[in-house]
């Protein structure tokens, strides 16, 4: 039950994100992975179109503590009038730098080969309140392109 209480939470928390994400802030500088240890998210330029409707995104995250609740990374694809959360990975937190993928099956609308937009997040879900329901916190989110090929 909680891991199924965890995805729903982590697909509302990634389509909840992209308004944020285009409010600004979002495309801040291409995180640097030799600054000082701090939660950081990227998103790699290029992104998988298989002939199925299959998406695969992916980059490189790091973040430093969970113990408050689980992490995650969501990413949102777009393209033209075409906007799907496309997964969502559980973190590692450790302060080591890691890949995430993430991978989905989008049929209508399909996706096309070319330029489109990555907004990816990484939040944690921490328990609040008597029943200890999990509330979103947006550690770091990235606004990217890429090219689906």
């Amino acid at each position: 039950m909680r891991v199924r209480l965890a995805l729903a939470a982590t697909a509302l928390l990634a389509a909840a994100a992209a308004p944020l994400a285009h409010a600004g802030g979002a495309d801040g500088p291409a995180a640097d992975p030799a600054a000082p240890l701090a939660d950081l998210l990227t998103v790699d330029p290029a992104g998988l179109l298989g002939a199925d409707g299959t998406v695969t995104l992916s980059g490189t995250y790091r973040c430093l503590d969970d113990s408050a609740g689980p992490v995650f990374v969501s990413s949102t694809l777009r393209q033209q009038d075409r906007s799907a959360g496309i997964g969502g990975t559980r973190a590692v937190c450790d302060g080591r730098l890691r890949t995430w993928t993430n991978t989905s099956v989008v049929k209508e609308p399909a996706y096309q080969p070319g330029e489109a937009r990555v907004d990816a997040t990484l939040m944690q879900l921490t328990p609040q309140g008597e029943l200890g329901l999990p509330v979103p916190g947006f550690l770091v989110t990235q606004g990217a392109p890429v090219t689906l090929g």
